[in-house]
């Protein structure tokens, strides 16, 4: 089955998308200056030139149109609120593009594809799954087929023995401890006739209980056990091995214990003196410890026996059959274990990926919400900024006029009189395409039921799946439940 995190790719991609968001976006209104009306007036030096034209009764009191500095102050208004609205237009366009780029459209359409694939994603990894605890579950079966064939064949009806685990190893480690120990007590009666002492004697000793151990167990495990077996044949082996057993545990402890006497008085030449005095006199040991070194060495030969027989069912091929059946029943209840975890893995992962998704559409919700009261704003403050500018024109207006008119000896045109009028820029905002408040919550709420259905649907795909494979025990009674 695929890693968890190559799942549900379309699902990954939406989290991705959403992730995208221009989550960066901040909300400024400082945008528009107020104009600095004193600093106009410095610059223009309006009270001077009003009076210095009003002295000469300029303009004219007949005068209908506004003259050159009037004109000039209102160009200088007119300027800024052109630049201003440059700047307006820079901002909409931006907050557009940000409103764009939350594309709802493609998410949403991303959220239903999403949803469409994720059911067959987690469908597709219980049939690979499925698949796969068929094959163990059918190698299973063969176990168990020659399990109960060799059984009947062979007239069995006890359980097979067999040892695992500290058993097992408490059965090694014993025949370990048999080495050692014998090598180790050899070792201290073999030392007196050795040239190098104890460490020869304990390399002699562990040689003579390699063979005496060795041979035991072999016998043990391969050929006397067959005394059990049904066949003739096989009893007739079995019993032959025994025998065989006997004579060589009896022969090797004698002769180690003849050993230990020749090598004694002989410094060369004692292996060949063993073998004279075996042939003429096995039982002619002459020291009451060459009789305990025969004693200890058979009682560790029996031992090793003991254990070796017992290492395995006592009947030839038992172990075997069972050992095979114990491994395939364990391979299939562990990889069976492993596939509903995996399983389950898949379904906490796709919940996680949903859980984000549904925090991601809540915060588009909440920045395509930023962002349209964020232009309502600005809207109002450029109407704002356009009062200001009107207010600033005429207080620079009432400024040259005032100045002027004290300075006349003749009466002022009728247009001094009259405040000046903004014409006001009216912005112009494109709906087209854009999504509602209302639109985007509503299709955001759809969105995350639709979510939360998957989430329950997955939920139920997943014990649908555990239950398929626990199905597969139901059509075979004998299967052990994992």
């Amino acid at each position: 089955m695929k890693g968890v995190g190559s799942k549900f790719e379309k699902l990954n991609r939406l989290r991705e998308s959403l992730r995208d968001s221009n989550h960066d976006f901040r909300a400024s209104t400082q945008l528009f200056s107020s104009l600095d009306v004193a600093k106009i007036d410095r610059d223009m030096d309006l009270a001077g030139r009003g009076k210095e034209r009003g002295e000469g009764n300029q303009p004219p009191k007949t005068a209908k149109n506004l003259d050159d500095l009037e004109h000039a102050i209102i160009e200088r208004v007119e300027d800024e609120k052109k630049a201003s609205y440059h700047t307006l237009e820079d901002n909409l366009q931006l907050l557009g593009g940000r409103l764009a780029g939350l594309d709802f459209e493609e998410q949403f359409g991303l959220i239903r594809q999403a949803n469409a694939a994720s059911v067959s994603d987690f469908k597709a990894s219980v049939t690979v799954g499925l698949d796969e605890l068929h094959g163990l579950r059918r190698a299973l079966d063969d176990a168990e087929k020659e399990h109960a064939w060799f059984k009947e064949k062979h007239g069995l009806v006890r359980a097979a023995r067999v040892q695992h685990g500290a058993a097992h190893l408490l059965r090694l480690s014993l025949l370990l401890l048999l080495f050692l120990v014998e090598t180790g007590m050899n070792g201290s009666f073999l030392a007196k006739g050795n040239e190098q002492g104890f460490f020869g004697g304990i390399l002699e000793a562990a040689a003579f209980s390699f063979i005496n151990i060795g041979a035991a167990l072999l016998l043990a495990v391969f050929c006397a056990r067959l005394v059990t077996h049904r066949s003739v044949f096989g009893k007739l082996v079995g019993i032959f091995s025994i025998v065989v057993y006997v004579a060589l545990a009896v022969t090797i402890n004698l002769a180690l214990a003849h050993y230990r006497e020749v090598s004694g008085s002989l410094a060369d030449g004692a292996g060949t003196e063993v073998i004279r005095n075996m042939l003429a006199n096995p039982a002619g040991l002459m020291d009451v410890k060459s009789w305990l070194l025969f004693a200890i060495g058979l009682m560790f030969s029996i031992f090793a026996f003991i254990d070796g027989w017992f290492v395995l069912d006592p009947y030839p091929g038992y172990a075997g059959v069972e050992n095979r059946l114990v491994r395939k029943r364990q391979d299939y209840i562990d990889r069976k274990r492993e596939l509903i975890e995996e399983l389950q893995d898949v379904r906490d992962d796709h919940n996680e990926k949903v859980e984000d998704i549904v925090k991601e559409l809540g915060s588009r919700r909440r920045e395509h919400r930023a962002i349209v009261d964020h232009r309502s704003r600005l809207l109002a403050l450029f109407a704002q900024h356009q009062d200001q500018l009107e207010r600033a024109c005429n207080q620079l207006l009432s400024k040259y006029r005032e100045a002027n008119i004290q300075a006349r000896k003749e009466p002022a045109p009728k247009h001094f009189g009259a405040p000046y009028k903004l014409d006001r820029i009216k912005p112009q905002i494109s709906g087209d395409g854009e999504w509602s408040e209302g639109d985007v919550g509503a299709s955001i709420r759809e969105a995350q039921e639709e979510l939360n259905s998957q989430v329950r649907l997955i939920g139920q795909e997943c014990e649908r799946g555990i239950e398929k494979y626990r199905e597969l025990d139901k059509l075979h009674p004998d299967s052990v439940n994992g």
